[in-house]
């Protein structure tokens, strides 16, 4: 008989443990979740004041007058450049997708309307590049500046200004 009343003593102390163990569990998940709330509202109920960098209101009239500082629009190609390189071992088919970067809606209207101008002097660039200097993104690089240049020289003539900014290559395929 004794040994049964210390066996359900011990049976209750036992269950008593796993309770409390559930209840520090619990009560630990509670805490962070309530910790995480409270960071949550604390973020996104926090001051939406602006904080000036150095120079404070001068420096953003400033920025305001300049040129960069006009939102940047870009004017895709209305089809990719699809041309044959002549290789040294092989012919090779290039397949470019390009943008241009302009400043302002003014700019992008005027590119639009000289498209097939500018499609003529890309692929013009475009064709007279070497294969071997594609096959490195420096050469890539090389081919993009001269690019900008043709267009620029092309455009400035007609619109009066270089309106192109960048020319992007958003697709390029060689095989």
């Amino acid at each position: 008989m004794a040994d049964q009343e210390q066996e359900l003593e011990f049976n209750d102390t036992a269950d008593g443990g796993k309770k409390k163990n559930k209840l520090i569990i619990f009560g630990g998940i509670g805490l962070v979740v309530a910790l995480l709330i409270a960071g949550a509202v604390w973020f996104f109920m926090g001051s939406d004041e602006a904080i000036p960098v150095d120079g404070g209101e001068d420096s953003v009239a400033s920025q305001s007058d300049s040129k960069d500082n006009v939102e940047a629009d870009y004017v895709g190609m209305p089809r990719p450049f699809l041309f044959n390189l002549p290789g040294a071992d092989r012919a090779r088919l290039v397949e470019i997708k390009v943008q241009l970067m302009v400043r302002g809606e003014n700019d992008s209207v005027l590119v639009q309307k000289h498209i097939p101008l500018i499609e003529d002097a890309l692929l013009t660039t475009f064709s007279a590049a070497d294969v071997q200097k594609l096959s490195t993104q420096a050469g890539k690089d090389e081919l993009r500046q001269l690019a900008l240049l043709n267009v620029q020289n092309t455009l400035q003539p007609i619109t009066g200004k270089k309106i192109v900014e960048k020319v992007l290559f958003t697709g390029f395929v060689m095989q």
